[in-house]
């Protein structure tokens, strides 16, 4: 009976995992989207350009990935440094370094 339990909890949790997953990735997947949209418009610079200007500057971090937010048409680049994480916010109309924390 405990089994059952266990296995039947278990179950739940892989479910509602794997119900979350398909949202996250329809994000990811729409704001990839609205970048390639928008730099084929020529309102931004290809995430490309903007990793080959960003990532010589961030020497001593590991590179974990960009966002960008379409209303701002910024580009965000995620770091860790020394167990800590850093972004760097881009202009993805410049390519100008806005912030970075």
């Amino acid at each position: 009976m405990l089994t059952k339990s266990i296995l039947t909890a278990l179950a739940g949790t892989v479910m509602f995992t794997l119900m979350a997953l398909p949202a996250d990735a329809a994000q990811r997947r729409d704001e990839q989207n609205d970048a390639r949209a928008q730099m084929m418009a020529g309102k931004v610079k290809s995430l490309r350009s903007i990793e080959n200007r960003v990532l010589p500057k961030m020497s001593g971090s590991q590179y974990l990935g960009p966002e960008f937010d379409p209303v701002a048409q910024v580009y965000r680049l995620k770091f860790i440094r020394k167990g800590r994480v850093v972004f760097v916010d881009v202009d993805g109309r410049t390519g100008s370094i806005l912030r970075q924390r």
